[in-house]
């Protein structure tokens, strides 16, 4: 059973027509590339799959089941996670920070939350140490590569152990070795069985 298949997704955005019959399956472990020029509806197809914009025509099927995403969060408590093309990161907070962005640990004292700053760090480098990327949990972001940020967003996305991970133009606007530190951790999602797409 795949993961995520699309059967004949079309959008259309008044008479634009973004997105025309599209149909894939995505199966456990599997990386697949979409290719196309600048305006040919990547972006916009992964905006469908992550619950940003629902599809003109189509159906979309997670694990075998049709669903209807209407923001990003029904995706992502469906397993679906999106490095976007900005990484939306705060540039000054540190890795960890971002990587717990919106989902931050807290203990008590009393009745007052206080952030677990320690195991936010402790959990980081873990998904850091997972990903075989040299980011700190400590390190701010505005200092780091274009390739240790791209791998702070995808721990981002290792919190909520993901049936998929999309990336939308991964490897865009980063150095020839950045790419390279890029494509490994997509790798290490697919040895972890994590699909990307």
């Amino acid at each position: 059973m795949s993961v995520l298949e699309l059967r004949a997704v079309s959008k259309r955005f008044g008479a634009i027509q973004a997105l025309s019959g599209i149909s894939l399956k995505i199966e456990a472990g599997e990386i697949l590339g979409l290719m196309g020029d600048n305006g040919a509806g990547k972006s916009t197809l992964v905006k469908i799959i992550s619950g940003n914009f629902l599809p003109s025509e189509g159906e979309i099927l997670v694990n075998g089941q049709p669903t209807e995403f209407h923001n990003p969060l029904q995706a992502r408590r469906q397993g679906i996670e999106v490095v976007y093309q900005d990484l939306a990161l705060c540039d000054n907070l540190t890795a960890a920070a971002n990587v717990f962005l919106g989902r931050e640990l807290v203990r008590w004292i009393g009745p007052v939350p206080i952030l677990d700053y320690g195991a936010m760090y402790a959990k980081a480098a873990e998904l850091f140490a997972e990903l075989k990327s040299e980011t700190r949990p400590r390190d701010i972001v505005r200092r780091m590569s274009g390739g240790q940020r791209q791998a702070v967003a995808i721990a981002r996305t290792r919190l909520s152990n993901p049936n998929i991970v999309l990336m939308d133009e991964p490897t865009a606007a980063i150095s020839v070795r950045q790419v390279a530190e890029v494509l490994d951790l997509i790798r290490r999602l697919r040895d972890q069985g994590i699909p990307s797409c």
